[in-house]
C-alpha cells in the first residue's frame, strides 16, 4: 500500500481524470495507455514534491524527495510490473523497438488538481529486465532566484549577442531547469527568434508574447542535435540551445554557430569548469585539437557549473552552488595555448570579471547558512578552505 493519502479529487472526477491520462497521457501525443498503477506513482510523486521515481524489480516503487530515496509501499515491484508500465509509457511510434531497442527517453503528462504535470521519462533494460527513472518536470518555468541563480549573472549571459554558453555539472544539478529560466528571461525581448533542440522537450514555452519559440525533440521532430542544428541555422534564429553537446559533428556546429553571429546554449557533463572545456576539446582528434581550441577561444563567453546541494534544514529543497567562469583574456589564452590547468587561478584572479570559484559559492551559502559546514567541506575542492562561521549549521 502507498503511504500517503490521494485525496486531491473526488473519486468520480479521478476516474475521468485516469481514463483521459490512459488514452492522451503520453507528452508526444501518440495515444498512450498509462495503468492506474503507474498513474498513482506519478500523483504521489507530485504531491509529495519528489523530484524522481524510480521503478526497478526487486525493489518497491522509489522517490527521490531533497536528494533522498524513498520507498512509497511494501511490496517489490516484478519484472513483468515493470516492463508493463514501460510499454504503456512510450509512444506508439517507439513500442514496436520495445523487443529490441535497449534505452528510451520520452515525455509523459497527466492531470493533477486542475494543472498538467509533465515527467521525462527514462526507459532502460538492467540484466534484461525493464526499469524506468521519471523526472518530474514542473508545470511552471521556474524563476531564476527561485533557483538559487543570482539574476545579475543570468541577465550578463543573456545579454550577449553572441558566443558559446556552457552549463555543466552532473547529471540531476539543475541545468535544465536553468537553462529553461533563461530562456524564458530571453523570450521577453520581441525582437528575439529562440530555437531549441531536446532530447526529450522537457519544459514548454507556450506561444504568447515575446521572441518567438520553436522547440524540437530529437526522434520526434528531427533526427539528433546536430540534425537540428544544421537545419536550425536555415530557420533565423538568434539564439539557439543545443540540449546537449555529445559528438564531434554537434561540438564543431555549436562552435562555428558561435562564430558566426549565434548565441548558443548548450550543456555537458562534468564536475567542474575546467573538465568542461577539456571534455569539449577531448571530442576532437588530436591532430584537429590546436584548430579547435583556438576557435574555442574566441567563440567562448561563459561556463557555469552547478552542483546540488544538501539543506541545512532537511525538510529544504537542495541549493544551488556554483562555479562561474568568463573567458577573459587570461581564460582566451589558457584555452588556445592548451594550458587548462591554469584556469582555476584564472577564476581566483578573475573576480573583478565576475568570476567566482566552487568553493567560493560554498562559503558564501554556508556564511548565510543555507548549509552545514559538513556539507560544504564534502564539496569543496580544498576543504581546508572552507572556515566555520558564526551562522554556519554545524
Amino acid at each position: 500500500m502507498l503511504d500517503v493519502d490521494l485525496t486531491p479529487l473526488s473519486p468520480e472526477a479521478l476516474d475521468i481524470a485516469r481514463e483521459g491520462v490512459r488514452r492522451n497521457g503520453n507528452g508526444d501525443g501518440d495515444g498512450a495507455m498509462l495503468s492506474n498503477e503507474l498513474i498513482e506513482f506519478m500523483e504521489v510523486a507530485v504531491a509529495r514534491e519528489a523530484s524522481d521515481i524510480h521503478l526497478v524489480p526487486g525493489y518497491p516503487p522509489t522517490l527521490r524527495i531533497h536528494g533522498q530515496l524513498r520507498p512509497i509501499a511494501d511490496a517489490v515491484l516484478d519484472a513483468d510490473q515493470t516492463r508493463s508500465m514501460v510499454a504503456t509509457l512510450l509512444p506508439e511510434r517507439l513500442r514496436a523497438s520495445l523487443s529490441h531497442a535497449k534505452n528510451f527517453d520520452c515525455s509523459v503528462s497527466l492531470p493533477y488538481r486542475g494543472t498538467e504535470c509533465r515527467f521525462r521519462a527514462s526507459l532502460y533494460l538492467s540484466q534484461g529486465s525493464w526499469c524506468a527513472c521519471l523526472r518530474h518536470i514542473p508545470t511552471e518555468i521556474p524563476g531564476l532566484e527561485w533557483l538559487g541563480f543570482p539574476l545579475e549573472l543570468g541577465e550578463r549571459l543573456v545579454a550577449h549577442r553572441n558566443g558559446l554558453i556552457i552549463l555543466t555539472g552532473v547529471t540531476g544539478s539543475g541545468k535544465t531547469s536553468s537553462l529553461a529560466s533563461l530562456i524564458n528571461l530571453l523570450r521577453q525581448d520581441p525582437t528575439k527568434r529562440i530555437l531549441t533542440v531536446e532530447e526529450p522537450i522537457e519544459y514548454l514555452h507556450p506561444a504568447g508574447t515575446g521572441g518567438i519559440v520553436t522547440q524540437r525533440e530529437v526522434g520526434r521532430d528531427v533526427d539528433s542535435f546536430a540534425d537540428g542544428l544544421k537545419h536550425g541555422l536555415r530557420q533565423d534564429p538568434d539564439v539557439i540551445l543545443v540540449g546537449e553537446i555529445r559528438d564531434r559533428e554537434t561540438a564543431q556546429m555549436a562552435i562555428s554557430a558561435a562564430e558566426t553571429g549565434h548565441l548558443i546554449f548548450t550543456t555537458l557533463h562534468t564536475r567542474d569548469a575546467k573538465g568542461a572545456l577539456t571534455r569539449l576539446v577531448d571530442i576532437f582528434p588530436q591532430d584537429a585539437q590546436d584548430d579547435i581550441r583556438g576557435q574555442l577561444a574566441m567563440s567562448l563567453r561563459s561556463v557555469v557549473c552547478q552542483h546540488l546541494l544538501p539543506a541545512a534544514d532537511e525538510d529544504e529543497r537542495r541549493i544551488l552552488a556554483l562555479e562561474v567562469l568568463h573567458a577573459n583574456l587570461a581564460v582566451q589564452v589558457a584555452i588556445r595555448t592548451g594550458k587548462i590547468e591554469t584556469i582555476e587561478s584564472a577564476v581566483q584572479t578573475g573576480k573583478r570579471d565576475g568570476m567566482w570559484s566552487l568553493d567560493d559559492d560554498l562559503q558564501r551559502l554556508l556564511k548565510v547558512g543555507k548549509i552545514t559546514l559538513e556539507t560544504a567541506r564534502r564539496f569543496a575542492k580544498d576543504p581546508n578552505s572552507i572556515v566555520a562561521t558564526t551562522n554556519a549549521w554545524e
